[in-house]
């Protein structure tokens, strides 16, 4: 039996550029989780610069920032989600969910 899988990718974007996509939930998620841009780049082998391209345009097509670097201290400087940060990546998982299931759901009515 043949089985089917339907796939598509989507991005929320604005006038001003992507606001938010899969590859950048999962550049966020690193950042959440390293305290890091640089070493959330580095494991998603990406240049520091790259990965500050992405978060930089994101941050333009967003109402608010989507991250806050942190400057020296003790214990150095780093790099934060901020709280709409965390709740874009938290609506965008949910709205991706729903699109899969809505296209799984539009798979099975036809006969491919």
């Amino acid at each position: 039996m043949l089985v089917l899988k339907i796939k598509s990718k989507i991005w929320i974007e604005t006038e001003e550029g992507i606001l938010i996509s899969e590859g950048r939930v999962q550049l966020l998620k690193l950042i959440a989780e390293t305290g890091s841009l640089n070493k959330a780049a580095k494991a998603m082998n990406l240049s520091y610069q790259k990965a500050w391209k992405l978060v930089d345009v994101s941050n333009k097509a967003a109402s608010s920032p989507l991250i806050a670097t942190q400057v020296g201290g003790s214990k150095g400087g780093g790099t934060i989600l901020t709280p709409y940060g965390e709740s874009l990546i938290t609506s965008f998982e949910s709205i991706n969910a729903a699109c899969w299931e809505f296209l799984d759901e539009q798979l099975k009515k036809h006969s491919l």
